[in-house]
């Protein structure tokens, strides 16, 4: 007869069959979850499951663009700016690329000063970071009324397919609005840091242990996934 239960390597007792076992193994392992705290689980978790939501839309974007028989508006001619009497093409989008990039260096500066107990040097950085990454919202909502105020409309535009106008919406607007998010969640956790409610362990949310700076970690990890995206998106839609 075949036995019902496997014994585990650990010799703690008989594992059992099927799905609970594996389920058994998975939560019995010490070197995946030993060292990991739930906050940064529960962030690379979310993080991922976010990749596959941008993934979607710039899928979609692609699908719409080579499908379309209408002509794709031109990025050059759509997303530039006067100066006087001259065209830039693409100014304020390189513009917001470089602070958003820079607003990424900033912050992990953020992390490393919280991890040396520095907390007054990483609330400033982190405040930093907030600030770029206001500015950046703030040229994205510059761009947004630009393009409305030349008839850029999700059901159409002057230049071209008609897709062109949901998909940019669509997807600029889900980022920024990832970008506002972070934003106040980096002036929250810079307060913290700020007041040395990590360093006394002061009861509150987002507050870890005492002397435990993971919640500058765990906001840097989202920043740099929010900067991540907007490369993608700025290949696709600029560069394309």
């Amino acid at each position: 007869m075949a036995e019902t239960t496997l014994t585990n390597t650990t010799g703690i007792g008989p594992r059992p069959d099927g799905w609970r076992g594996i389920a058994s193994d998975w939560s019995s392992d010490q070197r995946a979850f030993k060292n990991v705290s739930w906050g940064k689980a529960m962030m690379w978790i979310f993080l991922l499951s976010d990749t596959f939501i941008f993934g979607c839309f710039l899928l979609a974007y692609m699908s719409a663009r080579m499908s379309t028989v209408v002509p794709w508006p031109n990025p050059s001619e759509v997303f530039s700016l006067h100066i006087g009497d001259v065209s830039v093409p693409l100014l304020l989008i390189a513009i917001m690329t470089f602070v958003l990039i820079s607003s990424s260096g900033t912050m992990a500066m953020a992390v490393m000063q919280g991890y040396r107990r520095n907390r007054k040097m990483s609330a400033i950085l982190m405040l930093a970071t907030a600030a770029l990454g206001a500015t950046f919202v703030g040229m994205q909502a510059f761009e947004w009324t630009k393009l409305i105020s030349e008839g850029v409309r999700p059901w159409g535009n002057p230049w071209g397919a008609e897709q062109f106008g949901a998909t940019f919406f669509m997807i600029t607007g889900f980022h920024g609005t990832h970008v506002t998010i972070g934003v106040i969640f980096l002036l929250i956790v810079a307060r913290k840091v700020w007041r040395g409610d990590y360093d006394v362990g002061e009861r509150g949310f987002f507050t870890s242990r005492r002397g435990n700076y993971e919640s500058v970690e765990i906001m840097g990890l989202y920043w740099h996934f929010v900067d991540l995206v907007w490369v993608f998106i700025f290949a696709f839609f600029y560069l394309w």
